[in-house]
């Protein structure tokens, strides 16, 4: 199994990338492990406390449960991916169940900063992007797809979410195998990607 990590900053454009590389290989051969699904269980919390908890911060993550999966997933088992709201800010109880594929990709925001699930990575690609343009999209994003309003959102981009990026997420770029600039028409480093792909699909 190839395992690619696709990291970057909120907004960066990494689904972009992704569904720019798994859209030209069979569905039955690439599969997508997303840290978005990866949020800790916090049933335990009332709303208020789960709205209030600092997304952007690597403890955010359940990382044992992401690591783990992982390395199932890589010894050929069948796992439960969970499914994880933005508006109720918890898991859900439902799951995907995820099948091995000869090559996995997972991204996230945090992925890199921890050690052992960066480990596991065959090929590390940092997704970067200019913070105005990656705050205009978690704009769009957030109020259109998570109920949010325009003050939450730039409340949560000032306290939280850039801090957070300056502190955590923009220094891994420095265990990146290739970086990315956002750009729709930058096709060479998606076309190496591809390349890898095809060589292990063969």
């Amino acid at each position: 199994m190839l395992i690619i990590g696709i990291a970057g900053g909120t907004g960066s454009g990494k689904t972009t990338v992704v569904n720019l590389i798994v859209n030209q290989f069979p569905e039955t051969e690439v599969g997508i492990l997303s840290q978005d699904s990866y949020y800790n269980d916090n049933h335990h919390l009332s709303y208020e406390e789960r709205a209030a908890i600092n997304f952007d911060h690597p403890r955010a993550i359940d990382f044992e449960l992401l690591v783990g999966h992982l390395k199932s997933l890589k010894s050929g088992e069948t796992i439960n991916q969970p499914i994880y709201s933005f508006v109720t800010h918890n898991r859900t109880d439902d799951y995907i169940s995820t099948h091995p594929r000869k090559v996995l990709i997972v991204e996230g925001i945090l992925i890199f900063t921890n050690p052992e699930l960066r480990d596991l990575f065959d090929v590390k690609i940092f997704v970067h992007a200019d913070s105005d343009e990656r705050l205009i999209r978690r704009l769009k994003r957030d109020i259109a797809e998570r109920g949010r309003d325009m003050n939450e959102v730039l409340s949560r981009y000032q306290n939280t979410l850039k801090p957070m990026h300056q502190q955590f997420i923009e220094p891994t770029k420095a265990f990146a195998d290739i970086i990315i600039p956002n750009d729709t028409h930058n096709s060479v480093a998606i076309d190496v990607v591809r390349a890898l792909i095809n060589q292990r699909l063969l």
